[in-house]
């Protein structure tokens, strides 16, 4: 860049002289690009969406990086939605029912340390598949028969901040891109004018994209039922150019790009940072639109939400706006969703804090699986519910008043909806007391392999080229679990 070109986020000398880059002293067209963009809230916006105008990666050919791509084979599922159940949910109190810990109730049992600690929720067969649900997930256990209940997942350590690394991005320390990147990567998106990734709260190392190029980024929205739009999607309106302006802006830098590119030299830079600008411009309707839930009817939102008033334990009304927002998405064609919930690190009293976070999360879930099967969505749209690691079959703190269980990661629970699942199904199994997975264990690179077979991949064969290696998801490792598969 020529040294005497101004600040990147300067203004020209006056508004009045945004289109006439001769009056404003500007030296070339690329002084006018940088001085004058699309004005601020393009570049916030394009920053939101994970969208960074130098990278020299994001320069677009043949439909541009986002554009729809074909997977390695033809499968049901285009989208997925990510329920993170953060804090990790114990397995014998969720979805791995054991009379064995019941019988052995206050003892010590061989092989642990500790006294078993029985499950204080009782299980009951659901649907026609008969699945075994703890009595927390009444609503979700309306929907088992079209789960895949994973019984057998494991991790290696289980810490929350690395194991969640490694449930997100195949790496417990190494800074890697994330299943949504990977996805987005592999895929692009259907929908032109809104990111391929977008995740609706948790922490910035699951929506990394590492040393892919930063348009697979995942866009963070915190999002608040309760607060103004304006507020969630910041900078989502541009404060000093009105949307005609802003295209004729970009309709005059893509004229001066051709005169460039016809005298001089393509320059992927510009060719970049303009393809930003567009895609960020675009957004500025149908962002807004698809974080509007108050144009979905108040059955709908009383389904995911609860009624109107209504106080619910926990982070119900959160949460369920929060699916209620990821089918929009999915509806309007982003591909990977993730949505953070939480208030399963229980140390102690879990009889009530596991209820509690079962409870905010039970009825959206199960709503959105119903909404989708309704909108004919659920075929196409692969979703995933589970936590970093489990949970102790015996008891930790609290003491004998109010037992919780600690941490493990010899065995932890996920289930899959939709998306070419093969439904009604448990797979995989721990031994009698539930603390150690024993039959068809299924490691986090396989549950990664498997996840990309559903969306149509190879998991070998998604790669990206860095530093010389071809990087993966699943590293050197992982198996298709193809049991699960309809």
């Amino acid at each position: 860049m020529n040294s005497r070109s101004p600040n990147p986020c300067s203004f020209g000398p006056d508004s009045s002289s945004l289109l006439h880059p001769d009056v404003a002293g500007f030296l070339s067209r690329r002084d006018f690009l940088v001085r004058n963009g699309v004005g601020f809230g393009g570049l916030s916006l394009a920053a939101l969406f994970g969208l960074n105008p130098f990278d020299l990666n994001a320069a677009t050919t043949g439909g541009g990086p986002l554009a729809p791509k074909a997977p390695h084979f033809p499968v049901k599922a285009k989208a997925v939605i990510q329920i993170y159940a953060a804090g990790a949910p114990s397995t014998v109190d969720t979805w791995d029912y054991k009379p064995e810990l019941e019988k052995a109730n206050g003892q010590k049992i061989p092989g642990y340390e500790g006294l078993a600690f029985a499950s204080p929720f009782k299980f009951a067969k659901s649907g026609k598949s008969g699945i075994e649900v703890s009595e927390i997930f009444p609503e979700l256990a309306k929907h088992v028969d079209s789960m895949s209940v994973i019984k057998s997942l494991f991790t290696e350590i289980p810490d929350h901040e690395i194991a969640g690394r490694m449930l997100m991005t195949g790496s417990p320390q190494l800074p890697k891109p994330s299943l949504g990147s990977w996805v987005t990567y592999g895929l692009g998106s259907v929908n032109q004018n809104m990111p391929g990734f977008i995740t609706l709260g948790g922490s910035p190392n699951y929506r990394q994209c590492a040393f892919l190029p930063g348009i697979y980024q995942g866009c963070n929205v915190n999002y608040d039922p309760a607060a103004n739009l304006s507020t969630i999607l910041a900078n989502i309106r541009s404060e000093f150019s009105t949307l005609e302006r802003q295209q004729r802006q970009i309709e005059f830098a893509k004229q001066s790009n051709r005169e460039h590119a016809a005298m001089l030299q393509k320059d992927a830079q510009l060719e970049a940072r303009i393809e930003a600008f567009e895609i960020a411009f675009k957004m500025q309707t149908e962002a807004t639109d698809a974080f509007d839930i108050s144009k979905e009817s108040e059955a709908i939102r009383e389904r995911y939400m609860g009624p109107s008033g209504f106080n619910p334990i926990r982070d119900l009304k959160s949460n369920g706006a929060k699916m209620l927002v990821a089918r929009r998405l999915v509806e309007r064609g982003v591909r990977f969703v993730q949505v953070a919930t939480g208030g399963w690190d229980n140390h102690e009293n879990i009889a009530l804090n596991a209820k509690n976070a079962a409870a905010a999360v039970d009825g959206p879930a199960a709503a959105l699986l119903q909404d989708l099967k309704e909108r004919g969505l659920l075929d196409s749209t692969l979703v995933i519910w589970g936590g970093e690691f489990g949970r102790t079959v015996t008891s930790g703190g609290g003491g004998a008043g109010a037992p919780g269980r600690d941490h493990n990661g010899n065995a932890m629970v996920s289930w899959m909806a939709g998306g070419g699942i093969k439904g009604g199904q448990t797979y995989g199994g721990t031994d009698e007391f539930g603390g150690r997975a024993v039959e068809n264990k299924m490691h986090i690179h396989d549950l990664h392999a498997t996840i990309l077979a559903l969306l149509g991949f190879d998991h070998t064969k998604l790669t990206y080229n860095y530093n010389g290696r071809d990087f993966r998801l699943t590293d050197n490792f992982g198996n298709v679990v193809k049991d699960i598969i309809a």
